[in-house]
């Protein structure tokens, strides 16, 4: 069943720059605080979505010509919930939860720890604190950070798919590959992600295969309010989102 679901998931939104990988919700609920638990039994089938660097071409840019009276918050957003909230199209016999990144629960925490799920999907490796022997940080806080074997740094997780009617007791967990193996890259690895995260060096932390076109790069380090202009969209249509 995983494996049917999984292909009709691939083929819906590969050729819109995304990638689904599989877990048990029992997995990220065994890694996590009671308080980011998914209420769900633990053999549910679910899915985390990732956007790779082609998202932008393939998905935002087509959606954003397409959609571009309708858009009234962050694009990105708006255009990752159309693309998942049409999977539900594709599974007219079951119920599809969907779970988006930047959704927050009433206490303004997330709903769902995305690195956590990146991880336990066998994703992306979410290297941590914890991963260096020898910390050299003392009292100083550290957050962790997600590199994808071949995207390295150049993607985000953007939401969960939970089918609540499809239990998978067999499914084999697969781990994330480890590709930031040594003591020295994971310290510059962390180093770069919390202290230097504007200059992106972090994400380049391993050779990639792809990564964000001068373009989208410019999108992303220009402030949320100024992105609509870098995007095309009219003057009408931009004052429509902030007043």
């Amino acid at each position: 069943m995983e494996r049917r679901v999984a292909e009709r998931l691939r083929g819906a939104l590969d050729p819109f720059g995304f990638e689904v990988h599989a877990f048990k919700v029992g997995w990220y609920n065994a890694v996590v605080q009671p308080a980011f638990h998914l209420p769900y039994p633990d053999d549910t089938l679910a899915f985390v979505v990732l956007s790779t660097p082609s998202m932008f071409e393939k998905a935002l840019k087509t959606f954003v010509n397409k959609e571009r009276l309708k858009i009234i918050r962050d694009p990105v957003d708006q255009c990752v919930s159309y693309h998942l909230l049409r999977l539900k199209e594709k599974f007219p016999d079951q119920t599809v939860d969907i779970m988006f990144d930047y959704e927050l629960l009433p206490n303004r925490k997330p709903k769902f720890l995305a690195q956590t799920a990146a991880h336990v999907s066998g994703a992306a490796y979410y290297y941590q604190r914890k991963d260096v022997k020898l910390d050299p940080w003392g009292e100083k806080k550290i957050f962790g950070v997600c590199i994808h074997p071949r995207y390295g740094g150049w993607f985000a997780i953007r939401g969960l798919l939970l089918f609540p009617d499809i239990q998978v007791p067999f499914l084999e967990q697969c781990a994330p590959v480890d590709c930031v193996s040594t003591e020295e890259q994971r310290i510059e690895l962390l180093e770069q992600f919390n202290f230097h995260w504007q200059d992106t060096r972090y994400r380049d932390i391993i050779e990639v295969r792809e990564k964000y076109s001068e373009e989208q790069k410019a999108y992303f380090a220009t402030p949320p309010a100024e992105r609509f202009k870098l995007l095309g969209l009219t003057q009408e249509v931009h004052r429509s989102i902030f007043h």
